[in-house]
């Protein structure tokens, strides 16, 4: 072996030593490189990975190099095109054969996008966010690597980097993807429910060994918005409406998501900053029917407490989030383009030198269907041309575009002279570090024969449905109705699955021959007035139960004793619901089992509410968009929860 082998691997083995609490993985294993990599190069007893192929050992290239060094050594290779490129994160879809340039089993928006394989060409893009995927953990696995090969084969060698969101939890919403293979959590505001720090970096380990396993190296999450507006349509991904335990709780997330090194770990784009939770009625600035973020309670900088949490544990990046925040700067523009918010703040203030990205499309307008466009969120500078939103948004402090793929732009304001080559290099630096610190450069490559022992591993189940029932929480129980006494009622059942609740209990067609009914709401929402279709899927709208809805409930309530069990991924207004019900248990994403696990008492409830429950929905209207906690006689106040 020689001399550069042994200290590389005695590199890997200082690095592996100095991470007790991480679990062994493959992603810096020098063997797995050479049974992958096509570029190692062999000369003058040194063994390398010759990515731009000019038969020496560049510096970049240089795994003894310090990252600094190597960083500048690749950036004086990179072209303007190729730095342009590095600069946008975009879909990109996963063939089920594994090819990065294949269609195989693509569907819907999928099969209309441009392939890694083509992205990389035509675009020297390197950056790219995964949607949907097969469901076998293994074929996105192979695609990964296959991926990765063919950077291989570009100018300079420069690998991929593959981002994701959640994927990890057992979900009613659109905003946590695909589970498909993956061990299945309760959502974010569940863990805020238990408020357990150690079970919190405990799930962000797996879920580090998991995307470790098929090449996700980029987390977009968490989400520490504050959910101070209960109307708003993305609760169910923060934490929680407090500040101090939101902010407790997303250092083990991060802790557990990037790892002692970023080599053994995944790079956290930690979101939205400065807190998107405050948006005017709960309108989603996704849409330009939003009216802006509002700070009535001159409560901003309440939403800053969990950033700089985040800041203390060295998030790998940041996210802005879309909307305006009214008033509270020199100009009303959206976060990312406004420089008093990325540059005077983040940057100055907080000495932020992290990536900063832009949440997705910021900059283009897309055809939706014949007669629809999806405007470009560009919200306070609608009138500006592509070009000039893309320089606002680097002038602004901003390094990286999401959900774009336009680096023509970048090029074309160099050349007109608008942007110097110079302020593109500084983010760039960022970004190349990034890739560095991942070890990209050194190992991309994932051992395929691993996929099936860590994805979803039956140890990494079994917690995550154990998060699903403790994170339970119990806010009525008359007469301690539960737990129900297993094998001894005849139920009848609604929204819930008849064959899992046969197991704990008699089912009845009729709430008539029933001791008790068991019925599963989720909490309301109404589709915002709108042609665009994604937006009709976000749950905007009134918390409480219409009349003939909140009726036909209320009827069968009063039929037979009824214990209701309601998800949450936003504050329900259920007043009467509850005035009714003999039992009221609130979930924060369960499966069925889950559910009747805890109901028939295998599992007791352990969840405090992680925001409170108003009374109707003229105390949500009258309440400070900004401040926690503040309506009026809640139904339920933050932190209430009952157990057995």
């Amino acid at each position: 072996m020689n001399k550069s082998i042994i200290v590389f691997l005695a590199l890997l083995l200082f690095s592996s030593c100095n991470e007790p609490k991480q679990k062994e993985t493959n992603t810096s294993n020098f063997e797995l490189v050479t049974q992958k990599s096509k570029v190692l190069l062999e000369k003058d007893d040194l063994t390398f990975r010759d990515l731009n192929g000019n038969g020496q050992l560049d510096i970049y290239e240089d795994v003894n190099q310090p990252i600094e060094a190597r960083v500048n050594d690749l950036l004086s290779q990179m072209t303007l095109e190729e730095k342009a490129g590095m600069m946008f994160i975009n879909g990109a879809p996963v063939s089920a054969d594994g090819k990065p340039d294949g269609n195989e089993g693509l569907e819907g928006p999928a099969s209309r996008m441009a392939s890694v394989v083509e992205n990389m060409n035509d675009l020297k893009m390197t950056h790219f966010n995964i949607w949907s995927i097969p469901a076998d953990p293994n074929v996105f696995a192979k695609w990964y690597n296959n991926s990765q090969l063919f950077a291989e084969k570009t100018r300079l060698g420069i690998p991929i980097t593959i981002a994701s969101d959640p994927r990890h939890h057992f979900s009613n919403t659109i905003f946590s993807l695909s589970a498909k293979g993956f061990a299945q959590f309760c959502e974010m505001p569940g863990f805020a429910a238990l408020g357990d720090e150690n079970l919190v970096e405990e799930f962000a380990n797996i879920v580090r060994e998991e995307y470790l396993a098929v090449g996700i190296r980029e987390a977009l999450h968490p989400q520490i918005d504050l959910a101070t507006e209960p109307r708003w349509s993305r609760i169910s991904g923060n934490f929680s409406e407090d500040a101090e335990l939101t902010a407790r709780l997303v250092k083990p997330y991060i802790r557990g998501l990037q790892g002692e090194k970023l080599s053994n770990g995944v790079a956290c784009m930690t979101k939205h900053f400065p807190g998107g939770g405050p948006q005017k009625e709960g309108l989603d600035p996704h849409f330009s029917f939003q009216k802006g973020q509002i700070y009535p309670g001159d409560n901003f900088d309440y939403h800053l407490i969990p950033f700089e949490a985040a800041f203390e544990v060295n998030t790998a990046a940041i996210m802005p989030y879309y909307g305006v925040p009214t008033d509270q700067t020199d100009e009303n523009v959206a976060m990312a383009y406004n420089k008093t918010i990325i540059t005077t703040l983040l940057r100055e203030k907080y000495k932020y030198d992290g990536v900063v990205c832009t949440d997705w499309g910021l900059i283009t307008d897309r055809p939706m269907g014949p007669d629809v466009v999806w405007k470009a969120r560009a919200w306070g500078v609608e009138d500006l041309s592509a070009a000039d939103r893309a320089l606002k948004i680097i002038e602004a402090g901003c390094d990286q575009f999401g959900g774009e793929n336009r680096p023509e732009l970048i090029i074309q304001l160099v050349n007109e002279g608008k942007l110097t080559e110079e302020r593109i290099d500084v983010s760039i630096k960022r970004l190349l570090k990034q890739k560095f610190e991942l070890g990209l450069f050194d190992n991309p490559f994932v051992d395929e024969t691993k996929v099936d022992e860590i994805v979803g591993s039956e140890a990494s189940r079994a917690l995550g449905e154990k998060t699903q029932k403790i994170s339970m929480t119990l806010l009525k129980n008359d007469n301690s109705t539960l737990p129900l006494e297993q094998k001894k009622f005849k139920v009848y059942i609604e929204n819930i699955d008849s064959l899992t609740v046969a197991n704990y209990a008699e089912v009845v067609a009729a709430p008539e021959a029933a001791d008790f009914a068991i019925i599963r709401l989720n909490t309301p929402w109404y589709p915002a007035e709108t042609n665009v279709p994604f937006a009709k899927g976000f749950h905007h709208g009134d918390l409480d139960f219409k009349s003939d809805e909140k009726r036909r409930i209320l009827d069968l309530l009063n039929k037979v004793p009824t214990i209701v069990d309601i998800y949450l991924d936003r504050p329900a207004v259920i007043p009467e619901i509850t005035n009714a019900a003999t039992a009221l248990i609130a979930n924060f994403g369960a499966s069925d089992k889950s559910v009747c696990e805890v109901l028939f008492g295998n599992t007791a409830p352990q969840g405090k509410l992680p925001f409170e429950l108003p009374v109707s929905m003229k105390a949500v209207e009258n309440q400070k968009t900004d401040v926690p906690y503040d309506s009026e006689n809640p139904l339920f106040k933050f932190g209430f929860g009952l157990t057995y």
